[in-house]
């Protein structure tokens, strides 16, 4: 999910936008589909806790707050990131 968002980041920084207005419109665009596939994961892995086998219920927990936890890193730490990674997006 972040390679997917950071990825859509080139065309609206070479338009000269900065990196504020290229992710505030990267996100309109893909936040959506971000926070979709986050949830739907997340309740797909989810259901794995009712099952018999300790291991898979275990595993199930586990994955289904990982991509929870990728979803919220996506949306919320990635811009963050990209600005303390790519200070000079920022002058633009």
């Amino acid at each position: 999910m972040c390679l997917y968002i950071f990825a859509r980041l080139k065309t609206p920084l070479a338009e000269g936008m900065s990196l504020h207005e290229a992710f505030f419109r990267n996100l309109q665009v893909s936040g959506n589909a971000v926070i979709m596939t986050g949830l739907t994961l997340t309740i797909g892995l989810g259901t794995w806790i009712f099952s018999v086998l300790q291991f898979q219920a275990d595993m199930g927990l586990l994955r289904a707050f990982m991509f929870m936890a990728n979803m919220l890193g996506t949306i919320i730490l990635l811009p963050a990131l990209a600005r303390s990674v790519m200070p000079d997006a920022t002058k633009a």
